[in-house]
């Protein structure tokens, strides 16, 4: 059973960078299993993920079990984050500056259920609410066919834990992401689609 002693914190420029390789392990290992059926590597990992030490704004928080990291969750302003994610936003109309833009939260499975993923939200919002203009906090999630035959035996979507948490999920904001799955040989494209909660009445866009 996980420790009693699991602390979270929020780190952003070096400190975050001190957390890369964990970062990159967690996607790693989380994201292999359904939905995302990810088969990542940790020199692409380390890659994509060197972004979040180098971008203005952006933060992670991390989940450790004693001096173990468990979990990370990470964020940054939307117009800090790569043209494929970003631009569902702009061709919609929307001002950048008033989207924060929340990445992976990996947790491994035996501390889920426990509280963390709600905090790693409250954490986050708590971060993108230190910028001024920032009224809104988005994320995306892949879509699958429910009748994929890969899909677990009992497997319950996350919408009802999103809605939980104050966010909505937009049909209309959509973004389209490659990644090689377990036993493919190539990369294919998949559909993500965006969840959004407002964070503060800041005038930004008409919804």
């Amino acid at each position: 059973m996980p420790s009693t002693a699991i602390t979270l914190r929020t780190v952003s420029g070096q400190a975050l960078r001190a957390h890369l390789d964990d970062l990159a392990s967690l996607r790693i290992a989380v994201f292999r299993e359904w939905p995302y059926l990810y088969d990542g590597d940790e020199a692409y990992e380390r890659r994509y993920i060197a972004r979040y030490a180098e971008a203005r704004g952006a933060a992670a928080v991390i989940a450790c079990d004693g001096e173990r990291v468990v979990g990370v969750s990470t964020c940054l302003p939307l117009a800090e984050e790569d043209e494929e994610i970003s631009a569902p936003f702009r061709d919609a109309g929307w001002d950048l500056a008033s989207v924060f833009y929340f990445g992976e939260s990996v947790l491994l499975p035996r501390y889920r259920g426990s509280g963390i993923g709600v905090a790693f939200f409250r954490e986050r919002e708590a971060w993108a609410k230190r910028f001024p203009g920032i009224a809104w906090a988005a994320f995306c999630a892949v879509e699958r066919d429910p009748a994929d035959p890969r899909r677990p035996p009992g497997y319950v979507p996350l919408d009802g834990f999103w809605r939980n948490r104050g966010y909505e999920k937009r049909p209309d904001l959509a973004c389209t992401l490659e990644w090689r799955e377990i036993g493919a040989a190539e990369e294919i494209p998949h559909r993500l689609c965006f969840w959004l909660k407002r964070l503060r009445d800041t005038p930004c866009h008409s919804v």
